[in-house]
């Protein structure tokens, strides 16, 4: 359908269209020029439309019909879009690439956290974490702006402030954004991070700190002392387990099974993305038994009053036992003090990396075995036993045998 566009005519078209749908009108007097009637608003809008020399057609906006005082302004305006159009020029593809241009490097890392799909929420959760806490006085600025200089000068920076580790995931956190980015916009410059191979990352020395032997049972002692009974049963729990922080602060009582006497935790609960079915020991046994005699609701194991409804961060009790004892830990300290523990006693091996939730081995041998719970709760008691007996709460079993035998 093709008339001469005029004020005329245009004010005879209604909107939305009776149809409910979109419907074009053309000028018969320049082609590739019309109006386009929506189905839904009383918007009218002025668009051009013509094939690209690489064969595509493209349809661009002129502008809404109000914009313009007379229809021969759309239509000249109309015709510089036509020409350009003509000569190849595509306007849209041109503002993307401004758009692309101008992208922060926040919008870019949005962009690249909701494309990898294969990411779990707690790795989006420390991405985030990440970007927000070193990175943010970038967010709002456009990503190709951020030179090389920047980097190293940060990374520095950040290490001094919240350490090298810390300064590490920051930049790999950036590295990963920016490749995201090149693979969609070439125009993008190289990737700054590159400054920091070979000698400019921070060389990370492995943490060794634990709770030694010696100190257990004035640490276990401070702990148990501690004024709040949950983040008492909590570093419990960590110290008698070796789970990790969040496994345990986000432990819900439909993943312990009092029945068949173990913690289960699906596998997306756990850092290594594996199911965990962790028997229960004696110790850890009782300790859940009179967790949930206090009347502890439904759904965690230690609730608080936190935006998760659970336990979050222990620093504070962390710290409170310091002060007691001198002895200062992280909650990852405690996971390496139960391994450590768990060693001495020369479980198997392959028990002990299936109790922590590590992978078997990618031999032979160690892709044959499997490792269930019954199969485990030998070497998890025998763990257990060794702990109470450092903590101080179980005579060593040679002494009591002795004692037994007087």
């Amino acid at each position: 359908m093709a008339e001469k566009l005029n004020k005329a005519a245009i004010k005879k078209l209604c909107a939305p269209d009776p149809n409910g749908k979109q419907r074009l009108v053309w000028d018969s007097e320049l082609k590739g020029f019309g109006i386009l009637v929506s189905g839904k608003t009383d918007a009218l809008t002025y668009v051009v439309q013509r094939r690209l020399p690489d064969g595509k057609t493209r349809r661009v906006t002129v502008g809404a019909a109000a914009e313009f005082e007379r229809v021969e302004d759309a239509r000249r305006k109309a015709g510089k879009l036509l020409s350009e159009l003509r000569e190849g020029r595509d306007p849209k593809a041109e503002r993307r690439k401004a758009a692309a241009r101008d992208k922060t490097l926040g919008a870019w890392a949005e962009l690249y956290l909701k494309a990898k799909k294969s990411l779990r929420p707690r790795s989006i959760e420390e991405y985030r974490r990440s970007i927000d806490r070193h990175l943010d006085g970038w967010l709002d600025r456009p990503l190709r702006t951020i030179t090389p200089d920047m980097v190293e000068q940060r990374h520095e920076a950040i290490g001094k402030r919240a350490g090298h580790a810390a300064a590490n995931n920051a930049m790999r956190a950036l590295r990963a954004i920016w490749n995201h980015a090149l693979d969609r916009d070439d125009s993008l410059p190289a990737n700054p991070v590159r400054r920091l191979k070979d000698d400019g990352w921070f060389k990370l020395t492995p943490r060794e700190r634990l709770v030694r032997s010696d100190e257990l049972p004035v640490f276990y002692a401070a702990v148990d002392a501690l004024p709040s009974r949950t983040a008492t049963d909590y570093l419990k729990l960590l110290l008698f387990t070796g789970l990790r922080r969040r496994e345990a602060a986000a432990l819900r009582w439909s993943e312990v099974d009092f029945g068949q006497r173990v913690i289960r935790l699906p596998a997306g609960r756990t850092k290594a993305d594996r199911k965990l079915d962790l028997p229960m020991t004696s110790f850890v046994r009782d300790l859940l038994i009179a967790q949930r005699a206090i009347g502890v609701e439904e759904p965690w194991v230690f609730p608080a009053a936190s935006e998760s409804g659970h336990l979050e961060e222990p620093k504070f009790p962390l710290t409170l036992v310091a002060k007691q004892t001198g002895i200062t830990v992280s909650v990852h300290d405690l996971r390496r003090t139960w391994i450590t523990i768990a060693e001495s006693t020369d479980i198997s091996p392959l028990a002990l990396k299936a109790l922590v939730n590590h992978a078997l081995g990618n031999d032979v041998t160690s892709r044959y075995v499997q490792m269930t719970v019954e199969r485990l709760r030998e070497p998890a008691e025998k763990v257990c036993r060794r702990m109470m007996e450092l903590c101080g709460l179980e005579k060593p079993e040679g002494i009591a045998k002795l004692e037994a035998a007087q």
